[in-house]
């Protein structure tokens, strides 16, 4: 029975997100034994498999992990008050808390912000250009994937490949191979991208917020980050199809104030980054404050007058609809943020926090991180993010919090981020994509350049330790 637990510890401390106040204190019980323990397990597995079956159920992935949260925590504060410890639960559920509350308002900020972006047309007008200049095959997949490389950093993978998946999809109506082999190439980008900044991608920002890195020091990522996407990159381009596709007359304009956002966007980055490394403050009141600065900006625009116009939806017996101004609302865009993300994130933290509480990531960090080695067992959390969101396993890592040096964080960081790209289910990118491709990339589609993506991630680990190699 000891090994089934072990095995189911190690199972869970990978592929489930924590941030669990029992592991970063010594716990009180060890109930992995208990059945309250085995029941807790049940209940996560549960709703994880319905999280998983979402696209075939249709139902919304935040709603089985709230439950599972309220019914996993309330197992552990029942066994808490039979053994005399009333106040446990209640402690350990509320660093949860906090902890989620530190990573809701930073992503609710950005969010807003690349809304605030989408609905002035930011995207919309690089898209257009795209379209519009003519490019071959060859070039248009060199420039998405670069582009989807560049622009994560800052937005998110999710937004920056559906972005370039509009591009591709649009310039390669005639070519299903070009629009499969530029689909794999832009998830590969922009996973890539998000591993060296901070702000790339959800587990970077875990663990900068945790205190593990410096900002500056997740650009030493940049080169091996630049390699996992160049290796692919460069054996799918033998596969392109030849010639141009015909160049397409879209010119999408911005609307007023777009450059201004874009610009508030940076300095709310600059704030938090400073509120970090010179205030010691937590980076979500630097991004509290920026998302100040849009709100006075949106203030100055209702002020001033807007002058964006479009037409509004025909009537009977219109041909071209009416002229209305396009008002610019600062709340519409913090409504049109991904609500259920964001609570998938609280079910997430608070479900498994309580399986940290009961001692099973403990379980697991012994046999990774002891037994297996720091360097084997960051490689093979990139894996393990193939197959579930590297987001819930970079969460694990954390809650277990290995004596590691920046080095070992760094490879973590970048296994976790790349290797979701090995198949198309290992990353919001891969998945959103399948859903926007109309049967043009699918998982197997996908499958078929995973040794070619395997190589780039192997040579990217290398890479990194080499050129890194002060840092272990």
């Amino acid at each position: 029975m000891k090994n089934v637990l072990l095995f189911l510890g190690l199972s869970l401390g990978l592929l489930l997100p924590s941030l669990g106040y029992a592991s970063e204190t010594e716990n009180l019980m060890d109930l992995t034994g208990h059945w309250a323990g085995y029941l807790s397990i049940g209940i996560f597995v549960a709703a994880y498999l319905l999280v998983m079956t979402e696209e075939f159920t249709h139902l919304r992935k935040s709603k089985p992990v709230i439950l599972a949260a309220g019914l996993i925590w309330s197992l552990i504060a029942y066994v808490m008050i039979q053994n005399d410890m009333p106040n446990v639960a209640e402690e350990a559920v509320r660093h949860n808390i906090l902890e989620f509350a530190e990573l809701f308002l930073f992503l609710l900020a950005a969010m807003t912000y690349i809304n605030a972006m989408e609905e002035r047309r930011v995207f919309g007008a690089l898209r257009g250009w795209l379209v519009s200049k003519g490019f071959t095959y060859k070039q248009l997949f060199w420039i998405t994937g670069l582009l989807a490389f560049f622009i994560s950093p800052v937005a998110d993978n999710l937004t920056t490949a559906l972005l370039m998946g509009a591009v591709i999809l649009a310039v390669g109506a005639n070519s299903p191979k070009f629009v499969t082999l530029g689909f794999i190439n832009v998830v590969v980008a922009a996973n890539a991208g998000g591993a060296f900044s901070p702000f790339g991608d959800i587990t970077t920002l875990m663990v900068w917020q945790k205190g593990l890195l410096h900002f500056n020091e997740f650009f030493n990522l940049f080169i091996p980050a630049l390699v996992n996407f160049a290796v692919p990159a460069i054996l799918m381009t033998f596969f392109l199809p030849k010639g141009a596709p015909k160049a397409l007359n879209e010119t999408i304009a911005m609307r007023r104030g777009a450059k201004r956002i874009v610009f508030l966007f940076f300095i709310t980055i600059t704030t938090a980054v400073s509120m970090h490394n010179f205030l010691h403050m937590p980076p979500v009141l630097g991004m509290m404050m920026g998302l100040a600065y849009l709100q006075f900006f949106a203030y100055f625009l209702k002020k001033t007058g807007e002058v964006s116009y479009e037409y509004s939806s025909m009537g009977e017996g219109e041909t071209h609809g009416k002229l209305q101004p396009v008002t610019f609302d600062i709340f519409n865009k913090i409504a049109r943020s991904e609500w259920d993300t964001l609570l998938f994130f609280f079910g997430v933290i608070l479900a498994v926090g309580g399986l940290g509480t009961l001692g099973y990531l403990s379980l697991a960090s012994e046999v990774m991180y002891t037994q297996w080695g720091a360097t084997n067992a960051n490689i093979a959390v990139g894996v393990f993010s193939s197959i579930v969101d590297n987001i819930p396993v970079m969460f694990a890592v954390l809650t277990m919090n290995p004596d590691m040096s920046d080095g070992q964080w760094l490879l973590v960081t970048l296994t976790a981020g790349v290797g979701g790209s090995l198949l198309s289910v290992g990353s919001a990118a891969g998945v959103a994509l399948m859903g926007q491709s109309k049967g043009q990339y699918t998982f197997f589609s996908h499958l078929k350049w995973t040794p070619a993506i395997a190589l780039g991630y192997i040579a990217s680990i290398w890479v990194h330790m080499m050129i890194n190699s002060q840092l272990f």
